[in-house]
């Protein structure tokens, strides 16, 4: 238990510079105050069938936290959420090892279903500030969700979505293998599909645009050129 804590706080280290030391780590992240509640109380408590106080845990630890966490979920080791307030993980979800997520994430059911409802994130995947990912499907190794998107359908291990409905951009460095910390999921070469489609269409209108305009002049000329 005592190695899992200390694991936990040297993750920090490595996704926050605003962490100075580790008695600051232990006092003021209530992020891994809340993991730190489900993975030793809340969870224990749900699998050995105490259902209701597992979920009496989970409640004062939302309310002391801010994050709310469900006592079936299943959260991985050197999870950060950074933070922390707003975030709610539903029953069925899974957080990998070394997933990162922001304050305002929701990982949701849009399912009345008693089975798997929520989303499943594999290890190191990054979930920027205010993301809502909705339904039981799988979001790849790897993979970043940009802050305040929607997704609705599996992502793609090592992809970067963003969006409303999330869409796969293109552009940036999408290995695996020791790839940079990228805060809230973002960074500024990111090339989005949809936007280069919009500006062709918009760089093509003015061409069009133009062609006409110049053609109107032509044909005034010609007007101008026949009269008397």
């Amino acid at each position: 238990m005592f190695s899992r804590l200390r694991e936990d706080i040297s993750s920090i280290y490595g996704r926050d510079p605003a962490a100075r030391n580790w008695w600051e780590v232990v006092t003021c992240y209530p992020g891994m105050h809340a993991i730190w509640l489900h993975r030793y109380v809340a969870h224990p408590l749900w699998s050995i069938g105490l259902k209701w106080l597992g979920r009496l845990v989970s409640n004062l630890g939302r309310f002391a936290t801010g994050v709310e966490i469900h006592p079936g979920a299943t959260i991985g080791r050197r999870v950060f959420i950074d933070h922390g307030m707003g975030i709610v993980i539903g029953e069925t979800a899974v957080v990998g090892d070394d997933c990162t997520l922001y304050h305002g994430v929701t990982l949701g059911g849009v399912s009345w279903d008693k089975g798997k409802r929520h989303p499943t994130l594999e290890p190191g995947v990054t979930v920027g500030a205010g993301a809502k990912i909705l339904g039981p499907f799988t979001v790849g190794a790897g993979a970043r969700v940009g802050s305040n998107s929607v997704v609705v359908k599996a992502v793609p291990p090592g992809a970067t979505v963003v969006g409303i409905p999330a869409r796969e951009v293109e552009g940036i460095d999408q290995g695996l293998a020791g790839q940079a910390f990228s805060a809230y999921a973002v960074t500024t070469s990111e090339n989005d599909p949809l936007n280069a489609i919009l500006k062709t269409l918009a760089d093509r209108s003015d061409k069009a645009d133009q062609a006409l305009a110049d053609a109107l002049n032509r044909l005034a000329e010609l007007e101008k050129s026949r009269k008397p």
